[in-house]
Protein backbone atom coordinates (compact mmCIF):
# COMPACT_ATOMS: atom_id res chain seq x y z
CA UNK A 1 0.00 0.00 0.00
CA UNK A 2 0.98 3.32 -0.80
CA UNK A 3 1.56 6.28 1.12
CA UNK A 4 -1.97 8.30 1.27
CA UNK A 5 -1.36 11.35 -1.55
CA UNK A 6 -0.26 15.01 -0.65
CA UNK A 7 -3.46 16.20 -2.11
CA UNK A 8 -5.85 13.78 -0.08
CA UNK A 9 -3.85 14.52 3.33
CA UNK A 10 -4.91 18.18 2.39
CA UNK A 11 -8.39 17.45 1.96
CA UNK A 12 -8.49 15.71 5.02
CA UNK A 13 -6.71 18.66 6.87
CA UNK A 14 -8.98 21.47 5.00
CA UNK A 15 -12.19 19.41 5.85
CA UNK A 16 -11.36 18.16 9.39
CA UNK A 17 -8.97 21.53 10.93
CA UNK A 18 -8.30 21.74 14.05
CA UNK A 19 -10.89 20.22 16.46
CA UNK A 20 -11.33 21.55 19.79
CA UNK A 21 -12.76 19.61 22.54
CA UNK A 22 -15.38 22.11 23.53
CA UNK A 23 -16.52 22.44 20.21
CA UNK A 24 -19.19 19.92 19.37
CA UNK A 25 -19.29 19.41 15.80
CA UNK A 26 -23.13 18.51 14.90
CA UNK A 27 -25.02 15.99 13.64
CA UNK A 28 -23.79 11.79 15.44
CA UNK A 29 -20.31 13.02 16.30
CA UNK A 30 -18.80 12.72 19.39
CA UNK A 31 -16.43 15.20 21.27
CA UNK A 32 -13.73 15.33 19.00
CA UNK A 33 -10.45 16.80 19.25
CA UNK A 34 -7.55 17.37 17.05
CA UNK A 35 -7.79 16.60 13.13
CA UNK A 36 -11.06 14.67 13.50
CA UNK A 37 -10.49 12.57 16.37
CA UNK A 38 -13.71 11.67 17.41
CA UNK A 39 -14.04 10.23 20.99
CA UNK A 40 -17.32 8.59 20.19
CA UNK A 41 -15.77 6.22 17.84
CA UNK A 42 -13.07 5.42 19.55
CA UNK A 43 -12.16 3.22 22.60
CA UNK A 44 -10.53 4.06 25.97
CA UNK A 45 -7.53 2.40 25.23
CA UNK A 46 -7.11 3.27 21.67
CA UNK A 47 -7.40 7.17 23.04
CA UNK A 48 -5.12 6.93 25.70
CA UNK A 49 -2.24 5.01 23.64
CA UNK A 50 -3.03 7.76 20.75
CA UNK A 51 -2.59 11.04 23.35
CA UNK A 52 -1.66 9.46 26.59
CA UNK A 53 1.99 11.13 25.17
CA UNK A 54 0.67 13.91 23.68
CA UNK A 55 -1.82 15.53 26.19
CA UNK A 56 -1.27 15.95 30.07
CA UNK A 57 -2.47 13.76 32.38
CA UNK A 58 -4.80 15.67 33.83
CA UNK A 59 -6.33 16.26 30.65
CA UNK A 60 -6.13 12.75 29.14
CA UNK A 61 -8.39 11.45 32.30
CA UNK A 62 -11.23 13.93 32.00
CA UNK A 63 -11.69 13.24 27.97
CA UNK A 64 -11.90 9.92 28.72
CA UNK A 65 -14.63 10.40 30.21
CA UNK A 66 -16.01 11.58 27.03
CA UNK A 67 -15.62 8.24 24.88
CA UNK A 68 -18.45 6.74 23.07
CA UNK A 69 -20.35 9.62 23.65
CA UNK A 70 -22.43 10.95 20.08
CA UNK A 71 -24.88 13.54 18.85
CA UNK A 72 -26.85 15.24 21.89
CA UNK A 73 -25.34 13.50 25.15
CA UNK A 74 -21.78 14.74 22.94
CA UNK A 75 -22.74 18.48 22.90
CA UNK A 76 -24.39 18.46 26.47
CA UNK A 77 -20.88 17.45 27.45
CA UNK A 78 -18.64 19.49 25.49
CA UNK A 79 -19.18 22.62 27.94
CA UNK A 80 -17.05 20.74 30.43
CA UNK A 81 -13.81 21.18 28.01
CA UNK A 82 -14.19 24.60 27.91
CA UNK A 83 -10.37 25.16 28.88
CA UNK A 84 -9.10 22.11 27.04
CA UNK A 85 -7.11 23.58 24.06
CA UNK A 86 -5.54 21.26 21.80
CA UNK A 87 -1.79 22.29 20.44
CA UNK A 88 -1.72 21.99 16.19
CA UNK A 89 1.20 20.48 16.23
CA UNK A 90 0.14 17.88 18.75
CA UNK A 91 -2.83 17.00 16.55
CA UNK A 92 -0.63 16.81 13.39
CA UNK A 93 1.69 14.55 15.68
CA UNK A 94 -1.09 12.45 16.32
CA UNK A 95 -3.13 12.29 12.39
CA UNK A 96 0.06 11.56 11.14
CA UNK A 97 1.82 9.36 13.12
CA UNK A 98 -1.23 7.34 14.68
CA UNK A 99 -4.58 7.98 13.27
CA UNK A 100 -4.42 8.18 9.16
CA UNK A 101 -1.90 4.50 8.81
CA UNK A 102 -4.86 3.04 10.46
CA UNK A 103 -7.62 5.08 8.48
CA UNK A 104 -5.62 3.85 5.70
CA UNK A 105 -5.56 0.31 6.02
CA UNK A 106 -9.60 0.49 7.14
CA UNK A 107 -10.20 1.69 3.61
CA UNK A 108 -7.58 -0.91 1.90
CA UNK A 109 -10.00 -3.55 3.78
CA UNK A 110 -13.59 -1.84 3.13
CA UNK A 111 -12.71 -2.07 -0.30
CA UNK A 112 -11.32 -4.90 -1.95
CA UNK A 113 -8.90 -3.44 -5.31
CA UNK A 114 -8.03 -0.34 -3.55
CA UNK A 115 -4.22 -0.77 -4.26
CA UNK A 116 -4.67 -1.05 -8.05
CA UNK A 117 -6.42 2.35 -7.44
CA UNK A 118 -4.12 5.73 -8.25
CA UNK A 119 -2.99 6.72 -5.14
CA UNK A 120 -5.03 10.12 -5.44
CA UNK A 121 -8.35 8.06 -5.66
CA UNK A 122 -6.94 5.91 -2.78
CA UNK A 123 -6.53 9.19 -0.70
CA UNK A 124 -10.10 10.01 -1.60
CA UNK A 125 -11.99 7.27 -0.50
CA UNK A 126 -9.67 7.23 2.98
CA UNK A 127 -10.82 10.24 3.83
CA UNK A 128 -14.03 8.89 3.31
CA UNK A 129 -13.35 6.37 5.92
CA UNK A 130 -12.09 8.93 7.71
CA UNK A 131 -15.33 10.57 8.11
CA UNK A 132 -17.98 8.03 7.58
CA UNK A 133 -16.13 4.72 8.60
CA UNK A 134 -16.34 1.32 7.07
CA UNK A 135 -20.26 0.24 7.87
CA UNK A 136 -21.87 -0.90 4.72
CA UNK A 137 -25.15 -1.97 6.02
CA UNK A 138 -27.99 0.19 7.15
CA UNK A 139 -29.97 0.19 10.13
CA UNK A 140 -33.78 -1.57 9.50
CA UNK A 141 -35.96 1.17 8.01
CA UNK A 142 -32.77 3.38 6.90
CA UNK A 143 -31.01 3.97 3.16
CA UNK A 144 -27.77 5.58 4.47
CA UNK A 145 -25.02 2.91 3.29
CA UNK A 146 -26.26 2.46 -0.33
CA UNK A 147 -23.48 4.15 -1.42
CA UNK A 148 -20.79 2.83 0.51
CA UNK A 149 -22.06 -0.46 -1.44
CA UNK A 150 -21.64 0.91 -4.79
CA UNK A 151 -17.88 2.12 -3.41
CA UNK A 152 -17.23 -1.33 -3.09
CA UNK A 153 -18.02 -2.89 -6.30
CA UNK A 154 -16.72 0.17 -8.01
CA UNK A 155 -13.43 0.15 -6.63
CA UNK A 156 -13.41 -4.05 -6.88
CA UNK A 157 -14.20 -3.46 -10.87
CA UNK A 158 -11.88 -0.25 -11.10
CA UNK A 159 -14.16 2.35 -11.94
CA UNK A 160 -13.04 5.19 -10.97
CA UNK A 161 -16.10 7.53 -12.43
CA UNK A 162 -18.54 5.52 -10.62
CA UNK A 163 -16.44 5.85 -7.27
CA UNK A 164 -16.78 9.71 -8.13
CA UNK A 165 -20.57 9.82 -9.14
CA UNK A 166 -21.81 7.37 -5.76
CA UNK A 167 -19.58 10.15 -3.33
CA UNK A 168 -21.85 12.95 -4.77
CA UNK A 169 -24.85 10.61 -4.67
CA UNK A 170 -23.75 10.55 -0.82
CA UNK A 171 -24.79 14.20 -0.59
CA UNK A 172 -28.20 13.50 0.21
CA UNK A 173 -27.40 12.52 3.51
CA UNK A 174 -26.63 15.86 4.62
CA UNK A 175 -28.79 18.21 2.40
CA UNK A 176 -31.10 20.78 4.49
CA UNK A 177 -29.50 19.59 7.71
CA UNK A 178 -26.96 22.61 8.19
CA UNK A 179 -24.19 20.15 8.02
CA UNK A 180 -22.35 22.01 3.89
CA UNK A 181 -18.83 21.37 5.20
CA UNK A 182 -19.64 17.21 4.77
CA UNK A 183 -21.31 18.00 1.09
CA UNK A 184 -18.53 20.03 0.33
CA UNK A 185 -15.95 17.38 1.23
CA UNK A 186 -18.08 14.42 -0.79
CA UNK A 187 -17.58 17.05 -3.72
CA UNK A 188 -13.58 17.68 -3.00
CA UNK A 189 -13.50 13.76 -2.87
CA UNK A 190 -15.53 12.96 -6.02
CA UNK A 191 -13.44 15.89 -7.76
CA UNK A 192 -10.05 14.15 -6.66
CA UNK A 193 -11.05 10.60 -7.99
CA UNK A 194 -11.61 12.23 -11.18
CA UNK A 195 -8.91 14.07 -11.63
CA UNK A 196 -6.60 10.78 -11.14
CA UNK A 197 -8.89 9.29 -13.96
CA UNK A 198 -6.51 8.09 -16.69
CA UNK A 199 -3.51 7.71 -14.16
CA UNK A 200 -1.97 4.73 -13.51
CA UNK A 201 -1.83 3.25 -10.32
Amino acid sequence: MEKISTKAIQLILNAEGIGQPANWPGGASGITIGIGYDLGYTTVDLFESDWGNVLPASQTLRLKEAVGLRGLSAKVYAVEFSDIRINPDDAKKVFTERTLPIEQAKAQLAFPGFDKLPVDAQGALTSLVYNRGTSMFDKPGEDRRKEMRAIRHAVAVGDLQEIANQLRSMKRLWEGEGLDGLIKRREDEAELVESSIGVIA
